[in-house]
């Protein structure tokens, strides 16, 4: 019985040497949000009969603090103000798309395995997707930036290709005699 007694105590305490004990945990990587400034960050659009301004501009990655990994890739991010400058057409917005040029003047590519960088005006009729005369909407910017783009003296431009469809707005009147309780109206 006294060496079955040890042998299990010697059992218990290799266990527990090798294997059952509690590990450390394991360290986390620590990401951290890596912030590019866009110069000038407020800029001025006109596209046709739709005028407007691009603000709050800024490019935002995340990283792995020690490392340098990148854990999460680039994104541009801001808010676009599109007004209807027209005094006689409705505009519906569709869409648009955000273009990178680079020193050279041509296209820098988002990377395949990433969304092209592309807005959707959503909304229902005579929301944000329809402006008239003189009327704005404000429209989030959250697309994703290409690595290319982050290099030194490399983007040149942001383009925006707005994609809409006027049609006339008309303002018409139309007069109609009444009475009211029997009387005739006087003229």
């Amino acid at each position: 019985m006294r060496k079955l007694m040890s042998v299990m105590m010697a059992t218990t305490a290799v266990a527990a040497t090798f294997g059952c004990a509690q590990k450390p945990p394991a360290t986390m990587a620590v990401i951290e949000d890596k912030v590019y400034t866009v110069t000038p960050d407020q800029v001025m659009v006109k596209a046709g009969i739709v005028s407007g301004e691009v603000t709050e501009l800024k490019v935002t990655e995340r990283v792995e603090k020690d490392s340098g990994r990148v854990d999460s890739p680039a994104k541009l991010t801001g808010k676009l103000k599109l007004t209807n400058s027209s005094t006689d057409q409705t505009v519906r917005l569709i869409g648009a798309k955000i273009l990178y040029i680079d020193d050279q003047g041509q296209l820098i590519k988002i990377e395949e395995a990433r969304t092209e960088p592309a807005l959707k005006f959503s909304g229902s009729y005579n929301s944000t997707d329809r402006l008239d005369p003189g009327q704005d909407a404000t429209q989030a910017v959250d697309v994703d930036f290409p690595a290319e783009a982050l290099k030194a003296k490399k983007l040149k431009e942001i383009r925006i290709e707005l994609v809409y469809i006027p049609s006339p707005y008309k303002l018409q009147t139309a007069n109609f005699s009444v009475s009211i309780g029997g009387q005739t109206a006087i003229q």
